[in-house]
């Protein structure tokens, strides 16, 4: 993500490329090369194209992607309105490439007509071509009801909105809780951005913070939602906040059928986790290939320059496309480790990077 958020640490990864080389065998046609990226339609479902620029159209032309652009009420963003307005403008600049998600304040929540409100505002930028609607975590760690209490994701104000979202036929979006990282001492954490970023942000760093709610807390509350909606389209931000561990994350995908997850922002955790067990993370991926959706956290945000933009997101895809579709290794500095492409049958790299999105989202 180009803009680090104020509760999120965004798994940035600096890798250095490896060679690229073609396959040396005819079993190595089953999975990509590095001269295929630019071939392969892909989708990153989960961008924030926060400015009425042509930057992230232009390059995902050139890198041939697809993208959903997701608002998000985010205090650190532009103001909800200026969010839609810059989706709405690219959308129009290229409808069959861009798609967005829209989202609802929690201003006003507890008070009668607020969940009418949020419902009506939904459905209008439905018609507008919102496929998706983001529930962001500060339900959960930040809004707090008249009593001051946190409001928890499976509070029951929350759920005419979510009824309001499957009949309209639009998929929910919900990022809950912080990488696991955020509540383990500091020589605990798998990768270095966390570590450093939590280290110098106590305030955001849950260990050092009792009162507020655990990991586990966060993802009680976010499955007992779920469970609430079994027919509601649901997609799990990066991979659910259950990137530490894949099989948690499977385990996560049995109990619910209907959610899927996205893996945005998180790449490092899956790194480090291959890094030490190639095949379980092969064989997970492989396992659960109709359920996961390619995405970065991309973002582009007012003042931000094009030029630079361009160049970090086709680093961003060039490099997440070397390890999953291809067998090179590249060095991640995150986890202070080389990680072996995991070499993804082509069947699987085309549901995670395309089809699985165009089917959740129905573009």
């Amino acid at each position: 993500m180009h803009s680090l958020s104020r509760w999120v640490v965004l798994g940035t990864v600096f890798l250095a490329a490896g060679a690229s080389a073609a396959p040396a065998a005819p079993a190595a046609s089953t999975s990509y090369s590095m001269e295929d990226f630019a071939k392969v339609r892909k989708l990153d479902s989960h961008v924030h194209g926060n400015v009425v620029s042509s930057a992230l159209l232009e390059q995902a032309r050139a890198d041939n992607f697809e993208v959903l652009s997701i608002n998000v009420d985010y205090p650190d963003f532009p103001a909800l309105a200026d969010q839609r307005a810059a989706a709405l403008a690219q959308l129009e600049m290229d409808p069959a490439r861009f798609h967005w998600a829209t989202t609802f304040s929690m201003k006003g929540f507890g008070e009668a007509g607020w969940a009418q409100k949020a419902g009506d505002g939904i459905a209008a930028d439905a018609k507008r071509g919102a496929k998706a609607v983001k529930i962001w975590k500060n339900i959960g760690m930040a809004e707090r009801d008249r009593s001051g209490k946190l409001i928890r994701v499976d509070d029951p104000g929350i759920s005419p909105v979510a009824d309001r979202v499957e009949a309209l036929g639009l998929t929910l979006i919900a990022h809950q809780g912080e990488p696991y990282n955020c509540w383990l001492p500091l020589d605990q954490m798998s990768t270095d951005n966390d570590r450093e970023y939590f280290e110098h942000h106590p305030q955001y760093y849950m260990y050092l913070h009792p009162e507020m709610p655990s990991h586990a807390d966060l993802m009680g509350a976010r499955d007992n939602f779920v469970a609430a909606h079994p027919k509601l389209r649901f997609v799990g931000a990066h991979l659910g906040s259950l990137e530490y561990d894949v099989d948690r994350l499977a385990a996560f995908l049995d109990r619910f059928p209907n959610a899927n997850v996205d893996m945005a922002a998180r790449m490092s955790q899956v790194q480090y986790q291959s890094v030490r067990d190639y095949d379980k993370v092969r064989n997970f991926i492989i396992k659960y290939q109709d359920r996961l959706l390619y995405g970065t956290d991309l973002t582009i945000n007012p003042g931000d320059k094009p030029q630079d933009f361009k160049q970090e997101a086709h680093g961003f895809w060039t490099r997440d496309w070397r390890y999953l579709a291809t067998s090179e290794s590249q060095h991640v500095d995150v986890i202070k480790a080389d990680a072996k492409g995991l070499a993804l049958p082509r069947a699987v790299i085309d549901k995670i990077y395309y089809s699985n999105a165009k089917r959740e989202f129905r573009l």
